[in-house]
């Protein structure tokens, strides 16, 4: 090809580019004038005239224009029908090549006469497309064939044309910013190429035929039995020659011919994405190129789709497959966590966080399909959705609508993914183009939860890697170790242990997997949802506000947050919110019930809390405060530092105890990655309807339990949930830095010395609030957005703590990260702050009488016997406290909800090897708290 050829067919493509742009630019000001029904009119003509337009150049410049035309045509889903009609056309052949040329290269490739090779050879070809012609043929030995021929000269005009389409997509990019395709092009002038070799088709096509035929365990049983389709045998290859078997059969664009035979066309389409779930996500390696002219529909029963062409073939490694997998599986669970998590294993970066928008983008590719005749519909709210998700994009970064265009939010694109999203929008079109409507993911799940749970199910006993490699810090961490092997994933499927025994670690184990859908191992440093653990985290900072000279325990509440006296709440006191005595158990209930995703909002539910009534006198019931708990404390914090919630949680126990980076309540953006996702064990919550209910607790509210366990992890899943601020119930940790703070308490407040150097990673080296890679903004005003986007009002920056006490010498409540105090969270001695925390002592008449809760904190003994420790359960089996007396102190973090089977065994086996009494919340027969049982055990009265 020469330089005027090529460059002639440069200027034809930008001249035609810049022609149909300017047509429609005009077109666009010419119907802001006119009536409805006329500008619908208007816009058929024009789109019916540049698809007119953009045909016969394709069809004149033939090569890689040819194969962007074909796919275009199967995009009724996106596309203007007009474009679809016109454009379908090059799905038939285009004009034949000459006869000689094509001989001419059998027998240049093949190194034989034509009458050597083929009895005969039919000279009018089946097919012309947009690299090479197809004819019929019979071989010497009688075989039925069709032989390939590329195209001569095609591999020059291929290339030249890529540079073009490049150049092309980045003008497009330029002059509309909102459609910059770069990264498909890209990802298409990688891998375009390979198709010029047939060798490489050739072994792809045994290689895909070979999988598909082979039968594959997953973790959810056999998938590929669902998968039935039909591929030719290859007979011979060469670079620019491929004989393959001959099979009969119907172009899918012959509908005529499809309704003759009575081919099931749902059935059809059905069958073909079976094969491409299967090629991607159980066998790593698929055909990217699913376009019509790639498909035949088998003539005899049951109308098997045959597949052809494997050219333009992707393999993709295990992690990737897994990525994808998660992808589509937390897209159908609508998980953003697992979403963001799995962006980030395939190497897609983002540039801001806006994970409900991801969420949205990413549940396209993966929604049901839509016929051609909804298509007008389906553009409408695609072009609704993109409106949406521009105004929240130049609000969140807080861009004018020039800015907002040129505002690209994807920081890296991989090309794998590419490729698969191609592969899902042919698909789709493919559904579109015939007319019937697909429900993917109810297709593709078992084959997407096959990959990950294939990996996942295999268990302790084959998995080496189901306990996190990491040293060993004593005799019984080794025996725990084993017990946890012998428990294995049936029980568990993702914990954390970590003790400490007289200031050391001695145990810091980490297990099983990070969710269900989520393969990855949990570590050390892995975060955890823990629910109510999270009332002890937020006791402790009411304790140090008081050790602080902040706060008393006999104040009354409304003197520190006069809002909050009101609704005869006048009497409470600071010691009734810690002991759950203040008669607001259930002071949320309705505002929760009417809008369960209201807790978000940190300022509506201190509100909330302010107008509540109790129900009984303050002091004269122990009712467990499930959720009021939280913000009650939360808003006396707040009040009586003069500081925000997170401020004093930091100060006074993350940094103090150098854990940044492993405790939060309420995460910030950037810590997706180290989240665990919690799911339910159904088999133990059904136990539930065994177990006889406290007065208090109506017998009916049982039934329902395994639809409100079942519940719980889908909303606390979200992203929105595990931003907010919610100090009863949102706390995520690790079991190490959990066990470091209720070390510490054990000792009175004297922080233990270092954590384990041999910990990978080390504990507290994780930045604590990750700076997330967007437009540069300050650090104050990155936390602002954090808490906005968690339900925060975006006023709570600008409140006035006008009401708000402060200290005599009006300082700031403050405590160097390194320890002012010598090494202490507390100033307090020793047994005095451990008597409060117990509720014993001189603070015994601030508690309950036989109550299970001191300060904040559940009181652990054995029955009948004064309390020996304290420390807190959460919802589902997580729990964390400390034995002063013994030096010890224990923290279990796990992610399949049950009713504390498995943190009950862990506990009651170290302690019974410490010689550690075990108190009855572990013990086999003991009473059990109120979060071992999801909050419906008796109250303790």
């Amino acid at each position: 090809m020469g330089w005027g050829t090529l460059i002639t067919r440069r200027l034809k493509v930008f001249s035609l580019a810049l022609f149909v742009y300017f047509d429609y630019k005009a077109v666009q000001k010419r119907v802001q004038w006119v009536s409805a029904v006329k500008k619908n009119a208007i816009w058929a003509k024009t789109h019916e005239r540049n698809a007119r337009r953009v045909l016969n150049l394709m069809i004149e410049l033939e090569g890689l224009w040819v194969k962007m035309g074909q796919y275009l045509s199967t995009r009724a889903d996106v596309l203007p029908e007009p474009y679809i009609e016109v454009l379908k056309q090059l799905q038939d052949s285009l004009p034949p090549r000459p006869l000689e040329e094509v001989c001419g290269t059998i027998e240049k490739e093949l190194g034989k006469p034509m009458r050597q090779l083929f009895a005969t050879f039919d000279v009018d070809p089946l097919a012309t497309a947009s690299i090479a012609q197809v004819h019929r043929a019979t071989l010497e030995d009688g075989r039925e064939v069709v032989v390939k021929v590329q195209h001569d000269g095609i591999k020059e005009i291929i290339l030249e044309d890529l540079k073009n389409a490049k150049s092309l997509i980045e003008w497009i990019a330029w002059a509309e910013p909102q459609y910059d395709f770069n990264p498909m092009i890209d990802e298409w002038c990688k891998e375009a190429p390979k198709e010029l070799d047939f060798n490489h088709e050739a072994e792809n096509t045994r290689t895909v035929s070979k999988n598909l035929s082979r039968k594959t365990e997953g973790g959810s049983g056999s998938v590929s039995s669902d998968v039935d389709v039909l591929i030719p045998e290859i007979i011979q290859s060469t670079e620019k020659i491929l004989i393959l078997e001959y099979m009969d059969g119907i172009r899918l664009h012959d509908n005529d011919s499809l309704e003759e035979y009575g081919v099931d066309k749902k059935r059809l389409v059905e069958e073909i994405t079976r094969a491409y779930a299967h090629q991607i996500y159980i066998d790593g390696f698929f055909n990217g190129d699913p376009h019509p002219g790639n498909f035949l529909v088998s003539k005899e029963p049951p109308h098997k789709p045959i597949l052809l062409d494997f050219g333009l073939t992707k393999r993709i490694s295990q992690s990737m497959k897994q990525a994808l997998a998660k992808m589509f599986l937390s897209c159908a669970e609508g998980d953003q966590v697992a979403l963001l998590s799995a962006f980030a294993e395939m190497g897609l970066k983002l540039r801001v966080d806006m994970p409900q928008q991801s969420m949205e983008i990413a549940s396209i590719f993966f929604r049901q399909s839509t016929t051609a005749t909804e298509a007008k519909e389906n553009i409408k709210a695609l072009n609704e959705q993109r409106e949406r998700n521009a105004k929240a994009l130049q609000e969140k970064m807080k861009l004018n609508k020039k800015e907002v265009k040129h505002f690209n939010p994807v920081d890296a694109f991989p090309g794998d993914a590419i490729i698969f999203m191609r592969v899902l929008n042919l698909l789709r079109g493919l559904s579109a183009s015939l007319n019937v409507r697909i429900v993917y993911l109810d297709i593709m799940r078992p084959f997407a939860e096959s990959t990950l749970l294939g990996s996942m199910t295999r268990g302790p006993s084959t998995n080496s890697e189901w306990i996190y490699d990491s040293p060993v810090n004593s005799e019984v961490e080794s025996k725990l170790r084993s017990l946890l092997l012998e428990m294995g994933s049936d029980k568990i499927l993702g914990l954390q242990v970590c003790a400490y025994k007289d200031g050391k670690v001695i145990i810091d184990t980490a297990a099983g997997t990070l969710g269900k859908y989520d393969p990855r191992p949990v570590q050390p440093d892995s975060l955890f949802p823990v629910f109510s653990v999270t009332k002890g985290i937020t006791a402790g900072m009411v304790h140090w506000l008081v050790d602080q000279g902040k706060l008393k325990y006999e104040e009354t509440v409304a003197d520190i947050w006069p809002k909050f006296g009101t609704n005869k709440k006048e009497l409470i006191k600071v010691h009734h919110l810690l002991n759950h005595t203040s008669g607001l158990h259930n002071a949320l209930g309705d505002v929760v019930k009417t809008d369960p995703m209201s807790v978000c909002d940190w300022e509506e539910m201190l509100d909330q809390i302010a107008k509540s009534t109790p129900e009984t006198e303050p002091g004269s019931s122990q009712i467990y405060h499930y959720l009021s708990f939280g913000w009650l404390c939360g808003g006396l914090i707040e009040h009586a530092s003069g500081r925000k919630f997170q401020e004093i949680l930091e100060e006074a126990i993350v940094h103090p105890l150098h854990i940044e980076g492993e405790l939060y309540v309420g995460i910030p953006p950037g810590v997706e990655s180290r989240l665990a996702t919690l799911t339910v064990d159904m088999e133990e919550i059904q136990k539930l309807q065994g177990i006889k209910p406290g007065p208090d607790v109506p017998p009916e509210l049982l039934s329902g339990i395994a639809q409100m366990a079942a519940g719980v992890p889908a909303m606390f899943n979200t992203l929105n949930v595990r931003r907010a601020i919610i100090p009863a119930a949102n706390g995520h940790l690790s079991a190490r830095a959990l066990a470091r703070y209720y070390a510490a308490l054990a000792a009175g407040g004297a922080i233990p010395p270092p954590h384990s150097s041999n910990a990978k990673p080390l504990l507290g080296s994780h930045v604590h609030t990750p700076a997330f890679p967007t437009a540069a903004t300050s650090k104050k005003k990155k936390r602002g957005s954090a808490k906005k986007s968690s339900g925060s009002s975006s006023s709570m920056e600008k409140v006035e703590y006008a009401q708000l006490r402060t200290s005599d010498a009006d300082s700031e409540v403050s405590v160097a990260a390194s320890g002012s105090t010598g090494g202490r969270l507390f100033s307090n001695s020793d047994s005095g702050i451990m008597d409060a925390f117990m509720g014993v002592g001189e603070y015994s008449g601030m508690i309950h009488p036989n109550g299970k809760f001191g300060l904040g904190f559940r009181r652990y003994g054995r029955s009948g016997a004064p309390p020996t420790g304290f420390g807190h359960s959460g919802m589902g089996g997580s729990n964390g406290f400390c034995d002063p007396e013994h030096g010890f102190a224990i923290a279990v973090t796990v992610n399949k909800m049950a009713l504390g089977f498995v943190t009950r065994r862990v506990v009651r086996f170290v302690c019974e090897e410490l010689g550690v009494p075990v108190p009855d919340e572990f013990s086999v027969a003991g009473e059990k708290g109120p979060d071992m049982v999801l909050n419906l055990a008796p109250p303790a009265e």
